[in-house]
């Protein structure tokens, strides 16, 4: 009878794991080498490394390998400012950032958005600057949303779950959740403009919310607001906005809005 020796991590890893060549086991492959190998691996790879031994078990869960990861791909510098509690966390977080706003900028027309609410003449795209307008502050937005005389009004509803969020990423991490929106006037015209966010539960109570004061506009703007400590249950995030102009002008003078954006961030 050959007894395994326990204290070779190589003898606890499942046996179609191990190479048989000697010239080829895990034995001899150096700790900072099977970091970089770790590294180079596809996100759910390096999940499944865990169970290959305690050590690569240690590798994973460990914040070393979490911080290079994030070196790595941008998210951190060589030396990282940000304290975080867990690196693997924030590296998922950091990962899965994008904007969970669907056609934010009008490129596919109302597409996306519901409880549209069409006072006066209704919502219409323009493309930037538009008349008596701005150019957007920055490249890549080429098109706004406009309102009329009356009040318009327009929601989407962001489901956590389906976006990647897991539920106890949600309820004990609580990531933040950071809104913003970008709204201009016409110089030839004045105009009011709301931003309305809920952070609502499986069951669609409200665990916190941000209500803007209606913005009378001179000239253009960005609005932002971060949730943070919301409590346990977010699941959606309910973002609407909407406004209309001050002269009562038949067509479109009222406000105009683009490259809204709700995304979840370490």
């Amino acid at each position: 009878r050959v007894l395994r020796d326990t204290s070779d991590p190589v003898a606890r890893i499942p046996r179609p794991w191990r190479e048989e060549s000697e010239g080829t086991r895990l034995r001899y492959l150096p700790l900072h080498k099977v970091d970089h190998s770790v590294l180079s691996c596809h996100l759910r790879l390096v999940l499944v490394c865990r169970l290959v031994c305690c050590q690569w078990k240690n590798l994973v869960d460990g914040a070393a390998l979490w911080i290079l990861k994030c070196q790595q791909e941008g998210f951190t510098g060589a030396e990282p400012e940000e304290e975080a509690e867990n690196w693997q966390t924030f590296y998922f977080l950091s990962k899965r950032k994008r904007n969970l706003i669907k056609n934010p900028c009008g490129e596919e027309d109302l597409e996306h958005w519901g409880e549209v609410e069409n006072g006066g003449d209704g919502w219409k795209i323009e493309d930037l600057p538009g008349d008596f307008g701005k150019e957007f502050p920055s490249d890549g937005v080429h098109k706004y949303f406009v309102t009329s005389y009356e009040w318009c009004r327009k929601s989407q509803v962001i489901d956590l779950r389906a976006e990647g969020y897991w539920e106890e990423l949600l309820d004990t991490t609580q990531p933040k959740i950071v809104v913003k929106d970008w709204y201009a006037g016409r110089s030839d015209a004045g105009c009011l403009y709301q931003l309305h966010v809920k952070l609502l539960s499986e069951h669609e109570d409200v665990l916190a919310e941000y209500q803007s004061d209606t913005v009378a506009i001179p000239q253009d703007n960005a609005l932002s607001h971060t949730f943070s400590d919301y409590g346990p249950g977010a699941r959606f995030v309910r973002f609407e906005h909407g406004g209309q102009d001050t002269l009562f002008w038949k067509g479109w003078y009222g406000v105009r809005m683009t490259n809204s954006s709700v995304m979840v961030e370490p």
